[in-house]
């Protein structure tokens, strides 16, 4: 097991992360089918299981391959990913308040999401600042090698964001129900504005520098995280402001909803539709199963709940049809890429490390039938 774990990534956290949202997307949905509420519980307690089997498993990787976990964070390709890990613990305490209550109580529930909201918020606002400060002094990072892995850690506080009202009804009313509420807005704030200053690299790479190589090109799809869960955050503080805050800014909050989220909606579907076409063309040259797969899942899974604020704020069934449609395209991102994760763990084809570069051979010099050298 110990020798299992050397390669074991924080990338690994994208499995618990996209196995919750297809939970919380799913319980909220305007088709009410009979047993949803069940299949949804069970996937999210499915994403409670991976959380803390991933969270045993890499104490391990720290405690017994202390080189490669340094490794990973002075690796400007990897360190971003300790974004996932705040993501992962937010994600699966979200969904005990809005799908895990209806089997383990509302109270449980509460104190579960309070604790994995604040240790997620913790690791998250971590990450923003030392994985950017790392990629500048550390790891020297080239803005030719921008990714949208990049926008990862800039992004889970916008997740703490977008789940930190749900806690707000369950906190005694006045300054401690708006404190809470403020704090998820500035974490709105600040998210954003590093995603819009991070977001033009990455755009400006893949537009002038050609085609992410073909393992990188899921990675598209991370950019509409911040767009689908930024509009999932102004959905949920509309929500709960009511009562929360004074009376002109919870009004505020209504209108933010819709004028804000819904032009970042709409350029969301612009880059779904771009992405999509790279992950066609790359699928077509050789494209093959790799954990960043997983970026097809948590990502679409906030455009859904993205949709879904939407639809309750504007009252349009476009907005509703639009999020089912996402929602069906989530599960079927989920399920390939769980069956090819699991496949890859049972085989240890995904726990192996890094295969060795092929040596070439040396040249040979050879004499042909006519006496000329070569």
């Amino acid at each position: 097991m110990v020798t299992a774990v050397r390669h074991l990534g924080p990338n690994w956290y994208a499995s618990v992360m996209g196995t919750a949202i297809v939970a919380t997307a799913g319980i909220a949905l305007p088709v009410h089918l009979p047993g949803l509420r069940t299949i949804c519980a069970a996937v999210w307690l499915l994403s409670l299981a991976l959380l803390l089997t991933l969270l045993c498993a890499r104490a391990l990787h720290w405690r017994h391959h202390g080189d490669q976990a340094r490794a990973h964070l002075l690796d400007p390709a990897m360190a971003p990913f300790y974004g996932c890990l705040a993501m992962a613990l937010l994600a699966v305490g979200g969904g005990a308040l809005t799908v895990g209550r209806y089997w383990i109580g509302t109270p449980a529930a509460v104190a579960l999401d309070a604790v994995l909201f604040t240790a997620g918020t913790a690791v998250g606002l971590a990450a923003a600042i030392t994985v950017p400060y790392l990629m500048a002094v550390r790891q020297k990072a080239d803005p030719r090698q921008a990714t949208p892995v990049w926008l990862l850690p800039l992004v889970a506080p916008m997740v703490s964001a977008a789940l930190g009202p749900l806690l707000v009804p369950h906190l005694p009313a006045g300054q401690p129900r708006e404190t809470l509420l403020l704090a998820c807005f500035a974490m709105f704030g600040l998210s954003l504005l590093a995603t819009l200053a991070m977001l033009p690299l990455v755009f400006a790479r893949i537009v002038t520098g050609g085609p992410l190589p073909l393992a990188l090109t899921p990675t598209l799809f991370l950019v509409l995280g911040p767009l689908g869960q930024s509009t999932t955050a102004v959905g949920k503080f509309a929500d709960v402001a009511p009562g929360v805050v004074a009376a002109p800014y919870s009004q505020g909050f209504g209108v933010l909803a819709v004028l804000y989220g819904v032009p970042v909606m709409g350029f969301a579907l612009l880059w779904l539709g771009l992405a999509t076409a790279h992950v066609v063309r790359a699928r077509r040259n050789g494209m093959r199963f790799a954990m960043t797969w997983w970026a097809f899942t948590f990502p679409v899974g906030t455009c859904v709940t993205g949709a879904e604020a939407l639809a309750r704020h504007t009252g349009l069934v476009v907005y509703d049809w639009l999020a089912t449609g996402l929602f069906l395209a989530l599960v079927a991102a989920w399920a390939t890429a769980a069956l090819h994760t699991a496949r890859g763990v049972v085989s240890g084809a995904l726990l192996a490390g890094p295969r060795p570069a092929p040596v070439a051979p040396l040249p040979v010099r050879v004499r042909t039938t006519s006496g000329a050298v070569r």
